[in-house]
């Protein structure tokens, strides 16, 4: 063999690794790990099993974990998903998390009930209210906890979308310059604050936010307060789109 053909061999090697090395799938893994009742593997109305097709469709490796979530296990993960749990992180899972977002990682939180990731939240300043939001504007079969979404800011997550819905939403807001709503009810949204199921004039109404993003370290997380969003019963169309552009967004595609 001469020496050019063994130089042409090597660069023909070379460059199907590289082909292979940066065609490689990115990777979205689901954390089961915190008591979620809704998961990838069943397809029930409330579960998420046509959000991780969806995924899959366009390019994503998904993947599920139900053994805590560790520095390790999160080291050759793209995007995190942590929906609905209904367990807090323990310490450890704080740091390994908040180490992947610095390191470049992707994390997109859906509240079910908020407490068991106030830690969490707090870490990446963002803080919730204490009750579910309520609407007057644009509620969908006349419940107001069920409402549509048109009051986006310009950011990647909410580019060309006309709106998208909700179904029983935290409100969430930034305590930080990094923590920003990129999604908030209309000014006649409301908090049921003496829980009486109706509005009166202790209660609180103004925009609330009910998605918020930011940027910390290398990486990138989005908080919505809501997991039903991407509950397959509610994956329309609009909300199919919002569920593309928040994975791209937080996968850096």
């Amino acid at each position: 063999m001469t020496f050019f053909v063994r130089i042409l061999l090597l660069t023909v090697v070379a460059v199907c690794y590289l082909a292979t090395y940066t065609s490689a799938a990115p990777i979205v893994l689901f954390d089961e790990s915190h008591a979620q009742q809704f998961v990838i593997d069943k397809s029930g109305p409330l579960d998420l099993s046509e959000l991780a097709a969806l995924y899959q469709d366009n390019g994503f490796n998904v993947l599920s974990h139900a053994d805590g979530l560790t520095k390790e296990t999160l080291g050759s993960v793209d995007v995190l998903v942590i929906s609905g749990p209904f367990l807090p992180l323990s310490e450890s899972e704080l740091d390994a998390v908040i180490e992947f977002i610095n390191a470049g990682g992707g994390l997109a939180i859906m509240l079910h009930i908020a407490p068991p990731v106030r830690d969490l939240l707090h870490r990446l300043d963002v803080d919730y209210t204490n009750g579910t939001l309520r609407e007057t504007s644009q509620t969908i079969d006349g419940n107001p906890l069920n409402f549509k979404i048109s009051i986006m800011a310009d950011h990647p997550v909410t580019a060309g979308l006309n709106g998208f819905s909700i179904y029983g939403a935290w409100a969430l807001r930034g305590t930080a310059p990094h923590a920003t709503i990129i999604a908030a009810t209309s000014q006649y949204g409301w908090v049921d604050l003496n829980r009486d199921n109706q509005l009166t004039e202790v209660d609180a109404m103004q925009t609330f936010g009910v998605m918020v993003a930011g940027e910390t370290g290398q990486g990138r997380y989005v908080v919505l307060g809501d997991d039903a969003v991407f509950q397959n019963r509610f994956l329309d169309e609009a909300n199919r789109q919002l569920a593309l552009k928040l994975v791209n967004w937080l996968g850096h595609r």
